[in-house]
């Protein structure tokens, strides 16, 4: 037997794999949402509190893992623009936890998310000083009519709260602009070390002008399972990337929104709306268009 024929099966087997830790991030993102609105809708926990507790309890899930590898060194070019990226993304978690508090349905919420790499483009242009071609353009204002059509802004269902998801996607937009700027200065371990170790205590402080509630035993056990998820869902999305180019498995990121949709058909009887799946259609087409552009480049 070959030495080519020896290694084939390798080969084969990384996209595969690849395939397999996103999806399973999908899942487990899935898991992170509807817990987080067990805990917030039905056993009334604050949305600033369970922010704060989920990043909490991921930190202390993550911590040993890191520290057993060597936590990498903090030292950053630009501590200013690091912190500005970690309060983003902090905002973004407030923002993103009150829609869910709020009742917004969890497949709408995931389908308005999924709008933040048009955002990227458009920033990258408008800030990074990036060229944005036709193409993309193209695919940005698709996007956002996919966006549009899920909001409904003119319907009786709409309220302030449809937007929070929106919000939080403009923010998460905005950590990976300036993650991009970053990069060109710091090292990838500095710019995850941040996040990492900041996020909880920056929605702590975010949270304590409403006060910290002390969860009951059944929201106990659920954001415990919340930050256990998370954490988990950060570890399967980065053997992902550690197995197989981006590029091929990012499409395998969209499973997340039928799978969210089923969770929340499961457990809160939200059936989605022929809105909500042509919206998602358009959101879906346009990023799979601009994957499909940027890998021929």
């Amino acid at each position: 037997m070959s030495q080519s024929t020896l290694t084939k099966p390798s080969a084969l087997g990384a996209p595969v794999a690849g395939a397999f830790w996103m999806i399973l991030a999908g899942v487990a993102f899935a898991g992170v949402n509807t817990l987080e609105q067990i805990a917030t809708v039905t056993l009334h926990l604050p949305a600033p509190t369970a922010a704060f507790l989920q990043y909490a309890v991921a930190l202390v899930v993550i911590l040993p893992w890191a520290a057993r590898r060597g936590l990498p060194s903090l030292r950053s070019r630009r501590p200013g623009l690091q912190a500005l990226r970690v309060l983003f993304a902090a905002v973004g978690v407030q923002f993103w936890v009150m829609g869910l508090s709020h009742a917004v349905p969890i497949g709408q919420a995931i389908a308005l998310v999924m709008t933040s790499p048009f955002i990227v483009t458009l920033g990258a242009g408008l800030f990074l000083g990036e060229k944005v071609s036709l193409e993309r353009w193209l695919a940005v204002v698709a996007g956002f009519a996919g966006g549009l059509i899920i909001l409904d802004p003119f319907s009786a269902s709409f309220t302030t709260a449809s937007l929070y998801p929106l919000v939080a996607s403009v923010l998460w937009a905005g950590v990976s602009l300036i993650q991009k700027k970053l990069l060109a200065e710091d090292s990838p371990e500095t710019v995850t070390a941040w996040l990492l170790l900041l996020l909880a205590p920056v929605n702590l402080v975010l949270a304590l002008p409403s006060g910290i509630a002390i969860p009951s035993g059944d929201a106990w056990m659920a954001i415990v399972a919340v930050g256990v998820l998370t954490a988990a869902a950060q570890g399967f999305l980065a053997l992902a990337y550690a197995k197989a180019d981006a590029a091929y498995v990012q499409p395998f990121d969209h499973v997340k929104l039928p799978l969210n949709v089923l969770a929340g058909w499961l457990v809160f009887g939200w059936v989605p709306s022929s809105q909500l799946w042509l919206g998602a259609a358009l959101i879906v087409g346009a990023s799979m268009f601009l994957l499909w552009r940027e890998t021929r480049h």
